[in-house]
């Protein structure tokens, strides 16, 4: 793979998270003017709002455009990226710089996966004693329905939640935390009843984003026997603005390890290699691959179709915590600082869990040969709990 040339200049730096061969989709407005659909190039926006079918844009979000299907996603980007190419002819753009980015699409459902084994072994450990799985964790892709309600976009504010954090203890969690994740926007739905299989799931993918799957560990810890998260996880969800499409990520395709069930068996590979890192502040306190992953998104949708649950035109998929081997490879505090055990070293003092004021970046790329397929940003900042209503003191 080599880099594909643009007109626009900007596109064609190495450095750049959106060339020619990415053309992710998002959402902007520039002044406050009204929302519309837009493809990163280099440091502008191209405005795809007359494209496409007659009013498949007017909603000001993705998901008409991505209930098309496969087909129509390949039209369109054969589209752009001739309109983009270098020697078409050069049209007017939106400078990313001038932009407010908005959701890029209309979450209809959210479930997250817990599909890292480094992450699960950890957890484990800390809060088991041992470097061990739950029984299922091989053979079965393991999630929990988030709430839709709560997915946000990169920038958006996030405040420390209130709950319960053990046994007759109530008020501001402790332990706030992020978890570092890939969430697959699903295209096209399945009907009721009817399961699909990974090859038919793959095809149902739109694209990847950037997830922070925001949680309080001491609020989780408490509610999470015997049904799983809730209150913990259902706060705050953020994402990265733009949808890099799947097929800007073919060539960085890799295989996941071998599934037990003839089910979950994959044809093509569905993990990607994409390189992923951690801020806090402007200091990298992580970085890892999304090839680190157990199950791939294709696998986690199949699944999730086998009891025959209905998959819609904008449900989410949260891969799970992608944590490394070692400590600088951990996807969430918990991981880095051990549970507090061992604070994470930083720059101007140490820190366990996140504290108000802080702001967590994640970033990811695919590394091609003189180019790369980038993600942007996926950021929050925290406020800091509201006052305890007196209803609940």
């Amino acid at each position: 793979m080599a880099l594909k040339t643009s007109w626009v200049a900007s596109a064609n730096d190495p450095d750049s998270d959106f060339p020619l061969n990415n053309l992710p989709y998002g959402v902007f407005s520039c002044g406050g003017g009204r929302r519309r659909c837009g493809v990163a190039i280099g440091d502008s926006i191209l405005d795809v709002s007359g494209m496409g079918p007659a009013g498949v844009f007017d909603a000001g979000n993705w998901n008409a455009f991505m209930a098309l299907g496969p087909a129509a996603w390949a039209d369109f980007r054969a589209e752009v990226t001739a309109i983009l190419a270098e020697g078409a002819a050069e049209r007017g753009l939106v400078r990313q710089a001038d932009a407010q980015l908005h959701m890029p699409f209309a979450v209809a459902e959210y479930t997250d996966f817990y599909a890292g084994r480094h992450h699960a072994e950890n957890m484990g450990e800390m809060l088991r004693g041992a470097k061990s799985l739950p029984a299922n964790w091989l053979h079965i892709p393991i999630g929990y329905n988030g709430r839709a309600s709560s997915v946000v976009v990169s920038g958006t504010p996030v405040r420390r939640p209130l709950g319960q954090l053990g046994q007759g203890r109530f008020g501001p969690t402790e332990k706030l935390d992020i978890e570092l994740e890939l969430g697959a926007v699903v295209g096209t739905g399945s009907a009721m009843g009817q399961p699909v299989s990974v090859a038919k799931a793959d095809e149902m993918i739109f694209g990847f984003v950037l997830l922070n799957d925001w949680s309080a560990r001491d609020i989780q810890a408490w509610e999470y026997q015997p049904l799983g998260p809730f209150q913990g996880k259902a706060f705050a969800t953020s994402i990265s603005p733009w949808i890099v499409p799947k097929a800007a990520l073919e060539g960085f395709r890799r295989p996941a390890p071998a599934a037990p069930l003839p089910y979950l068996r994959e044809v093509r590979g569905g993990l990607y290699d994409i390189e992923l890192s951690v801020y806090l502040g402007d200091e990298q306190i992580s970085r890892t691959n999304a090839t680190e992953l157990h199950y791939s998104a294709a696998q986690q949708l199949a699944h999730h179709s086998l009891s025959g649950c209905p998959m819609r035109t904008g449900d989410l998929l949260g891969s799970g915590t992608i944590s490394g081997p070692t400590a600088g490879t951990f996807g969430s505090l918990m991981e880095l600082s051990w549970n507090g055990e061992k604070p994470l070293k930083l720059a101007n003092g140490e820190r366990t869990f996140i504290e108000d004021g802080d702001t967590l970046t994640l970033k990811g790329h695919a590394q091609g040969e003189g180019f790369r397929i980038g993600f942007g940003t996926c950021e929050g900042t925290i406020l800091s709990a509201i006052n305890t209503p007196d209803w609940a003191r």
